[in-house]
């Protein structure tokens, strides 16, 4: 059974062109364009993976994967954030309190974030 993979963004073309490159890979590819779709979407069905946009409306990526860090049945899912060059992020907050996989600077290659998608489900146990 393929893995699901629920991508947050709210730039349609990165949702496209990530959507591409991880359904060819055989993965079950969702996406929500904010966080608190996101969040709904898990808590209906809970995918294997979500990689998710920083700056979004309605609830940011760091908010959405707090959210996910405090429910029970979502504590351990596999988180990846994307962020816009220059950016600044506190690297600490999200590596150790939020526990993200991979944090990936846009623009990024689809061969990459597909090769980052991999790594972070290869190390869930």
């Amino acid at each position: 059974m393929a893995k699901t993979i629920l991508l947050c963004d709210d730039e349609v073309h990165i949702l496209r062109a990530a959507e591409i490159k991880l359904a060819r890979a055989g993965f079950d590819v969702r996406y929500a364009y904010d966080g608190l779709e996101g969040w709904e979407m898990i808590q209906q069905q809970r995918p294997d993976i979500v990689v998710t946009d920083c700056q979004m409306p309605h609830l940011d990526g760091p908010g959405l994967i707090k959210k996910i860090r405090e429910n029970p049945d979502t504590v351990d899912l596999p988180v990846l954030m994307l962020t816009a060059k220059g950016f600044e992020l506190d690297r600490d907050y999200l590596f150790e309190t939020l526990k993200i996989s991979e944090l990936i600077t846009k623009p990024f290659s689809p061969r990459e974030l597909l090769k980052s998608v991999e790594r972070a489900l290869n190390t869930v146990v």
